[in-house]
């Protein structure tokens, strides 16, 4: 194996400025890939930033539901209902809703309203960097994300604005939680959530509902479905996947980011066979004369899988690299790119099935060599 691995090196580094193109071709292919599905799972995680911040063990929510900032109502009747069944231990009202955010300096820009029961923690802004959760409960108290600052005209803490032409401030400033759509959320209480939305009262969005210690969530989401008509009930992985689901699919985001990442599989295994069929090519008596001397064609195709496998690492490295410093330079972004380690061990896997893959066409040229040629050399 030792000496199979030498001539395998010998072989890629022979002509450096192939084996840099066939690294350059890797680290293109792997490095697109790799932002394709960085993308796909930033977005599959920001359309479900909310649910993975609610303290919700069950989602009440109107009947054909596609996502969480589907502003379908219902009625918060059937928050006194839940709260009857034996297990639950909290129904929180949610109401979420579009509404056109007024600057000091007369320009508008839509904004995303969300508005719970702050006292009951529902679902209330997370990673406060100014201001408390309590101050929300003042009149007009509002909270926005740093990010947003430039966009709302705003500078922070005390700043002062409208919606719906009703006057509000910004009382607690968070960081990082940003929107897919680029739609700033604005956090409230659920009361003024309605009046700045236009929701009814006695109306809700969804209704988040707690469980008790020792309840069993199975038999209490039957009883909620049972006792309540016209809604569904979801756990937050449901409804994590649900949503996800329909912005990636039902919007047909997903699909155009699998197409870039198979664009990039595609280019990275062409550059990579053409490379290794081309030095093949090249040593072809090299390979004959091993052949000549006894060499089984196993242990020939073995040098060249080595050399596929040596491409691959060498590849992978560098486009790791490359991937983290896109991962960095995106991370303040409305779309970062997430890259978890279960993602890298797959583009690994995938980097050495393109480069072995790519051998077959040098592999298919050794076949055809007969041990004589070296003999008419």
């Amino acid at each position: 194996m030792p000496l199979v691995f030498t001539i395998a090196f010998r072989n890629l580094f022979h002509d450096r400025l192939r084996f840099v193109a066939t690294v350059i071709g890797i680290v293109f292919s792997i490095v697109l890939v790799t932002i394709q599905m960085g993308l796909y799972f930033g977005f599959g995680r920001m359309v479900t930033t909310m649910i993975d911040h609610s303290s919700a063990d069950l989602w009440v929510m109107p009947r054909g539901t596609k996502a969480f900032e589907d502003p379908s109502l219902l009625n918060t009747r059937e928050r006194y209902r839940a709260l009857a069944i034996n297990g639950v231990a909290d129904a929180i009202p949610v109401v979420i809703g579009f509404a056109d955010w007024r600057m000091p300096s007369g320009a508008m820009t839509p904004v995303f309203v969300i508005g719970s029961d702050l006292r009951a923690g529902g679902l209330q802004p997370w990673d406060l960097v100014e201001g408390r959760i309590e101050a929300l409960a003042s009149a007009r108290a509002v909270a926005v994300d740093r990010t947003y600052f430039d966009r709302l005209g705003i500078s922070g803490i005390g700043a002062t604005a409208e919606i719906r032409q009703q006057p509000v401030q910004v009382a607690a400033v968070t960081n990082g939680i940003r929107s897919f759509t680029t739609t700033p959320f604005v956090f409230m209480d659920v009361e003024r959530a309605r009046t700045y939305t236009g929701v009814p009262s006695g109306k809700a969005t969804y209704i988040i509902v707690r469980l008790a210690a020792d309840a069993d969530r199975g038999a209490v989401r039957q009883q909620l479905m049972s006792n309540i008509d016209n809604v569904e009930v979801l756990t937050p992985a449901e409804f994590r996947e649900r949503s996800r689901t329909f912005w990636l699919f039902g919007t047909g985001a997903g699909a155009a980011l699998f197409a870039g990442a198979l664009l990039g599989v595609i280019v990275g295994t062409v550059v990579v066979a053409q490379t290794l069929y081309a030095s093949t090519k090249e040593h072809l008596n090299e390979f004959a004369t091993l052949r000549a001397i006894g060499s089984s064609r196993r242990y020939i195709y073995n040098v060249i899988i080595w050399q596929a496998v040596l491409s691959a690492v060498i590849g992978f490295a560098l486009a790791a690299l490359a991937g983290d410093a896109v991962v960095r330079l995106t991370a303040g972004t409305a779309l970062p790119i997430l890259i978890t380690p279960e993602l890298m061990a797959g583009l690994f896997v995938l980097t050495l099935f393109m480069c072995i893959g790519s051998s077959i066409a040098a592999i298919v040229q050794v076949t055809r060599i007969e041990p004589a040629v070296v003999f008419t050399r």
